[in-house]
């Protein structure tokens, strides 16, 4: 990366450093991301996160592990049946793998500014289990599930800057040890305490479609026309991850475990590398407020420069901000637009969408979604009929709606200002 490319990447990170900060994110680590060459670097990057003020809730597991210490346990639905005779092995396992990670950790950000900076990871007696019991007439003994979370305590822990660390065991109210299934137990901590995301790190790197093209983004309604193509592990995964979306998890995200960097990719890029799982999409545009006004500044600006947009002041934009409705991902502004009402028709102005966002699919989207409330506040505002001037983007309106018109055909109040040197196109839409 030149240094060119370096800045913008870390310019467009900005807005999502910001965005994180304070937000609480639950991650699972399997033990195959535990036993791959990748995991220092992950372990680099969460520590990255940590630093930048994110809150960790690191789940691991040791599937692989297990395998190998116990090559008699029975497995049954991707569950192990633990018999209390394995205990003392599994709870040695997860020692040794808890041992393992706080090492990492306690290595810091090696060769940079931070490599002296101090992670505090607390381990603990966080989880209140119960036995799984009696599935499909199979006694799952010692196998068990998650009963309570002492959430309180781990608020406590991550406000004071600590990274807490869980391993898939939980203890009954008499102190009897229980083997959880890690993705079920990541899942069920994450809806406890109402995490703004659930990261999953896995062996595959996305979900593709039926043309081999990485899915970026799907819903827990979809999610079943993907499960047929994964692994039963990958599968299972991913459907805890549904489960978590469903709960009230704001958002999910699979990465694959051997990409370098792929955490910071999929959570500092407009991109992504992964895929997300999202509930079925509300209405992410909104009424602008004075707040988001520098935001506006910053969209429109590159669209300014290039005579795509008429040149607004900062004062302009304050003074209509009342007239602006703007689109947010990850609670970033991305996009924005201006109605303004003249009796039976309305004005659609200001249409932009972030550098970020602007090419493929997500601004599209976005596009879509801002035209979509623009249409709904101009007939809120009585209007008949919407119309837009444009110098460069004709196309985009004529596909979603819009006719060739005249100037003519504009309100008395806007003909008087039609600025003829500049020409723009007048384009309108019919709100019946």
């Amino acid at each position: 990366m030149n240094t060119n490319d370096y800045s913008q990447w870390f310019r467009g990170s900005t807005p999502y450093i910001s965005a994180h900060r304070g937000k609480t994110f639950v991650v699972f680590l399997g033990g195959d991301a535990l036993a791959h060459t990748n995991v220092t670097n992950i372990v680099h990057d969460l520590a990255l996160l940590h630093v930048l003020g994110v809150q960790l809730v690191l789940v691991h597991g040791g599937r692989p592990q297990l395998d190998e210490a116990l090559p008699e346990s029975k497995i049954h639905n991707h569950r192990r049946i633990t018999e209390p005779h394995d205990m003392p092995k599994v709870t040695g396992v997860y020692g040794l793998l808890r041992s393992q990670i706080e090492g990492l950790f306690s290595t810091g950000l090696p060769n940079t500014p931070l490599h002296n900076v101090d992670i505090s990871v607390v381990s603990g007696n966080f989880v209140t289990a119960k036995p799984l019991g009696v599935l499909d007439g199979i006694d799952h003994l010692l196998t068990g599930q998650l009963r309570s979370l002492d959430s309180p305590r781990i608020a406590n822990l991550l406000s004071a800057h600590n990274l807490v660390l869980q391993s898939p065991l939980g203890f009954s109210n008499s102190g009897q040890a229980f083997n959880l299934a890690s993705e079920e137990l990541a899942a069920d901590i994450s809806i406890a305490l109402q995490a703004d995301k659930l990261i999953f790190f896995d062996e595959i790197e996305h979900l593709q479609n039926t043309q081999g093209q990485r899915e970026s983004t799907v819903t827990p309604s979809t999610l079943e026309d993907y499960l047929g193509d994964l692994s039963q592990g990958s599968a299972q995964r991913f459907l805890a991850m549904a489960r978590a979306v469903r709960a009230g998890v704001t958002k999910a995200h699979q990465i694959s475990f051997a990409t370098d960097g792929g955490l910071l990719q999929e959570l500092f890029t407009a991109e992504g590398v992964g895929t997300q799982l999202v509930e079925e999409q509300r209405h992410p545009v909104r009424a602008a407020t004075l707040t988001d006004v520098g935001d506006i500044v910053e969209i429109i600006r590159p669209l300014e420069e290039s005579g795509a947009l008429v040149r607004r002041s900062r004062d302009r934009l304050e003074q209509e901000i009342e007239h602006f409705l703007v689109a947010e991902v990850d609670g970033v502004v991305v996009g924005c637009c201006a109605v303004y009402p003249h009796d039976l028709q309305a004005e659609l102005a200001c249409v932009a969408v972030s550098d970020l966002y602007r090419r493929g699919n997500a601004g599209v989207a976005i596009g879509a979604k801002l035209l979509d409330a623009a249409q709904a506040k101009a007939a809120q505002l009585g209007a008949k009929t919407l119309f837009a001037l444009t110098t460069q983007t004709k196309e985009w309106f004529i596909e979603r709606g819009f006719a060739d018109a005249n100037v003519e055909d504009l309100p008395n109040t806007k003909q008087s200002l039609y600025n003829w040197q500049r020409g723009s196109k007048v384009l309108l839409k019919s709100l019946g």
